[in-house]
């Protein structure tokens, strides 16, 4: 049985640019292909809709060069 999906908002450190907001939908989608996720550029934040865990999402921007931590979920 697959999870349900969670409604997790991130706050990520060190994104600056468009480039760093694919960088981040590619991760986290790397991670959960079916993920849905909306990045705020201005506050530093990444609101997901996924079934993975906030931990596995913050550990995959982590490896993705980002300081992420689950402000949600």
């Amino acid at each position: 049985m697959e999870e349900p999906q969670k409604d997790l908002l991130m706050q990520v450190d060190g994104m600056t640019c468009d480039g760093c907001v694919k960088a981040v939908t590619k991760a986290i989608q790397r991670l959960d292909p079916s993920a849905t996720v909306d990045v705020d550029l201005e506050h530093g934040r990444v609101h997901v809709m996924t079934c993975a865990q906030s931990i596995e999402v913050a550990r995959a921007l982590d490896a993705a060069g980002y300081e992420a931590h689950a402000m949600t979920g």
